[in-house]
């Protein structure tokens, strides 16, 4: 992805555009993406495998099966967890043009992108990853993917369902990712009135299903509790 417009669109930008452009070309998270081989779909992905660096590898603990990816489109931070749990093979780039797929006016035969998604993934890894967002979000391996509202009364119920497979059958997740974000209005008492109630929100589906630590003997006994991010 390249940031640089021919200096003829350069010149019919407005002042905001040429500014947000100038910004990305600064940013180290886009020079990053861009000079990665891992075709990241969105630059917060180096956000979140700094973190996971930063914190000790929680993404890559073996007790880790059951994953939520809230506000995940277009689904950067939902590849990473694919990585560490063994659904994606890092050094195999995505599907850029199955994603693009998706779009009207665009034609795939249904051969050609069942052979390319089906040697995007190597082998099959562990657990459930499961994403929520409002907008579509094209394919990845291991992911189940939800499009609805996260602040609908539907959604807990949504998300547990997907999460209670036979290898986590409580339905309760290991870590739990937002990187939600009200669309901005403009009305400052009224974004941060927004933001907050996603906050609200996330913090109490954590509450109800986000797996705490475990100190009772036996095979299910977990030293640590769930991860909130």
């Amino acid at each position: 992805m390249s940031f640089r417009p021919s200096p003829v669109l350069h010149k019919k930008l407005s002042s905001a555009s040429r500014s947000w452009l100038s910004r990305q070309s600064r940013d180290p998270y886009v020079r990053q993406r861009n000079s990665s081989p891992t075709a990241y779909r969105s630059r917060s992905a180096f956000k979140l495998l700094e973190l996971d660096a930063a914190w000790g590898s929680f993404l890559s603990k073996k007790d880790v099966r059951a994953v939520v990816d809230l506000g995940a489109a277009p689904g950067g931070w939902s590849q990473v967890v694919a990585e560490k749990l063994g659904w994606i093979d890092p050094s195999t780039p995505d599907l850029d043009d199955f994603e693009y797929g998706h779009q009207p006016g665009y034609s795939m035969s249904d051969e050609m992108t069942i052979d390319r998604l089906s040697s995007w993934s190597s082998k099959p890894g562990r657990g459930v990853i499961v994403s929520v967002d409002l907008l579509p979000m094209a394919p990845i391996p291991g992911v189940q993917t939800i499009q609805m509202d996260f602040l609908s009364p539907e959604a807990e119920g949504a998300v547990k369902a997907a999460l209670a497979i036979p290898e986590n059958p409580s339905g309760m997740a290991d870590i739990i990712l937002s990187d939600m974000a009200a669309n901005f209005s403009g009305y400052k008492l009224r974004d941060v009135e927004s933001s907050l109630n996603i906050c609200h929100s996330v913090f109490e589906f954590a509450k109800g299903n986000l797996r705490v630590r475990d100190t009772s003997q036996g095979a299910t006994k977990r030293h640590r509790g769930g991860a909130l991010l």
